[in-house]
């Protein structure tokens, strides 16, 4: 079966070919309601174990595909597959390592212009035939056999010319493997609950810049530069009117000065002209919340996208008098990307390429600041019958986002974060600016996992992707399988 790109990556999240082992789909404990709308709804369930009939539906894979490209050549003689990116990058007929239960995708590239193609038996996966010098194929399967099997070019004699390689399928999840740094991703549901009707005060916020080593990836490091330790910084929430009483903090082991810019205040460089802290010290401003909707705040200390791709930056509410009309479940999602000296995947501590940086060539696309941050780590909980809202933002600091939830459509979108504005109703997809947010509200009539993306879907295959699992009936009057029931 040959997926291109795009099938490799989507297919498979939502036709239900992923599988978990069902006890780490279990594992996790529900968010929490975080408004009074919430502590009257029914207590979230049990996961039970699934049965068949449900098990392409909840137990899909808690991470993106694994990636693995290949390029055709020559070496030393022979015919070989070439790995390009990631650990495998340059190696020749590199061994391919994954876990059980894993989506594995091949992209075949070729690298002369001969005919040629990857097999892989004990799967029935295959690529197509490529034919021209950069010509290309995907492919992909789930890793559901334990063991080392080989791939191979089936065209006459090439395999016994050196085209051969292994695929190794480690048993275990790849979940359960321990980390080597500090987890600096933002649980999607740690925000404050809603102001709602109270008069304007002055409200005091304290924010730390804070440098430190994070796991980026399974394998792999990264010295992220923070506001309280995590990516995004805390979100933040206040009323129209109130008056704001900033203190930023810069850890004294810093190495670099830090400041803060809010796009909710009105004043020099968004209180950034009075911010610039040293490592050791803190800086205090005070700004008047005259407008109300949903901003983006960031370091603004040069080099400027410099320290929003190491993950300076976090939302600001400014709530309209009376506060947002209520929900269910609310969560905090922002979009960043990494430029990193090495391919992506590749393990161990990676460093910032600023050439990179300034050119937009960016090796990861995340949610929350890791790879898996929203699928393994923190995905998003709910229930039948709730109604969730979801604050994303973009830190960026280049790429604008198509921001989209797979199976799902916004019954109300806040556009360009104004709250003041009637919102947009049956949206699928809202564009989002880097230094841009919205707030996106729906409704959820039946359960399943449904899939949080950016549209610009070669991203995923770059570590962009999360889960909103929802407990509760499958309601097979609005979807199920087969043809209608009588």
């Amino acid at each position: 079966m040959v997926f291109h790109r795009y099938g490799a990556a989507i297919a498979f999240m939502v036709s239900g070919l992923i599988w978990v082992p069902a006890a780490h789909a279990q594992q996790h404990q529900h968010a929490t309601p975080p408004t009074a709308a919430a502590a009257d709804a029914p207590a979230a369930s049990q996961q039970s174990k699934p049965s068949e009939s449900d098990k392409s539906e909840s137990s899909m894979s808690s991470h993106a595909p694994v990636v693995f490209t290949l390029r055709t050549g020559i070496a030393e003689g022979r015919m070989v597959y070439i790995g390009v990116g990631g650990d495998i990058d340059r190696q020749v007929n590199p061994k391919l390592v994954v876990h059980e239960g894993e989506t594995v995708q091949i992209n075949l590239i070729n690298g002369e212009g001969a005919q040629h193609d990857a097999v892989i038996d004990q799967y029935a996966a295959r690529s197509a035939i490529v034919s021209g010098k950069n010509a290309s194929s995907t492919f992909s399967f789930i890793a559901s056999k334990v063991g080392q099997f080989d791939y191979y070019c089936s065209l006459p004699g090439h395999r016994q010319a050196g085209m051969q390689g292994v695929l190794q399928v480690v048993p275990g999840n790849r979940a359960e493997m321990p980390s080597t740094a500090a987890d600096i991703t933002r649980d999607p549901a740690d925000l404050p609950g809603p102001i709602g009707a109270r008069q304007a005060k002055t409200v005091r916020i304290d924010l730390e810049t804070v440098e430190l080593k994070g796991q980026l990836d399974d394998k792999t490091t990264y010295t992220y530069w923070t506001f309280n330790g995590k990516v995004p910084g805390p979100f933040l929430r206040v009323r129209v009117g109130d008056t704001v009483e900033l203190h930023l903090k810069n850890a004294k082991d810093s190495l670099m000065i830090h400041s803060v810019d809010f796009h909710g205040a009105t004043g020099p460089g968004g209180a950034a002209a009075y911010t610039q802290t040293d490592p050791g010290a803190e800086t205090v401003v005070t700004f008047k919340a005259l407008v109300p909707g949903i901003f983006v705040y960031h370091c603004a200390t040069p080099s400027v996208p410099n320290h929003i791709t190491n993950g300076m930056y976090g939302l600001l509410l400014v709530e309209p008098e009376g506060g947002l009309p209520q929900v269910d479940r609310e969560f905090y999602v922002m979009q960043g990307e990494i430029y990193t000296v090495k391919p992506f995947g590749t393990s161990g501590e990676q460093e910032m390429d600023y050439e990179k940086l300034i050119s937009e060539k960016p090796e990861y696309f995340l949610f929350n600041g890791s790879v898996g941050a929203l699928t393994r780590t923190h995905p998003l909980y709910a229930n039948v019958g709730e109604t969730v809202r979801i604050f994303f933002g973009v830190g960026g600091p280049n790429f604008t986002s198509s921001f989209h939830v797979i199976g799902e459509i916004f019954d109300h979108v806040y556009a360009l974060g104004s709250v003041t504005s009637p919102p947009l109703t049956g949206v699928q997809t809202v564009s989002v600016p880097p230094g841009g947010a919205t707030i996106v509200d729906f409704k959820l009539d039946r359960g399943g996992r449904y899939v949080l993306v950016d549209h610009a879907l070669s991203r995923l295959d770059h570590g962009l992707v999360g889960f909103l699992n929802v407990d509760g009936p499958k309601n097979d009057a609005i979807m199920h399988e087969g043809p209608p029931k009588q």
